[in-house]
């Protein structure tokens, strides 16, 4: 059985903050690729489109590592840290909300 993590992270940015906090998660990117496990780790917009028209918040970051122990490591990064201490945490960061899930593709996660 696979033991991926998947993990998508919605972020909502304050009014007019929206190019900022794509940018500054963006920056996110290099580092992340290399780490151990990271098999996948992008930063997207949300487009229109008339084949799917669900809500979301603007910016989603699209997550895949090789195992739970890889992604628990990615989070306790400094780097990750100090992102949302400083944009998510902060009454005066440029994220007014963001919603982290992981999922797992096991039919049951004990």
């Amino acid at each position: 059985m696979s033991r991926k993590i998947y993990c998508i992270a919605n972020f909502k940015p304050r009014p007019g903050k929206e190019d900022a906090v794509f940018r500054a998660l963006q920056a996110l990117e290099p580092n992340s690729h290399r780490e151990d496990g990271c098999l996948q780790y992008t930063v997207t917009r949300h487009i229109d489109h008339p084949n799917a028209q669900g809500t979301s918040y603007p910016i989603v970051f699209h997550e895949i590592w090789a195992s739970r122990e890889a992604f628990e490591a990615h989070c306790n990064r400094r780097e990750i840290k100090e992102f949302f201490a400083a944009q998510v945490e902060s009454p005066d960061g440029d994220i007014e909300d963001a919603n982290v899930c992981v999922y797992s593709d096991e039919p049951k996660v004990w």
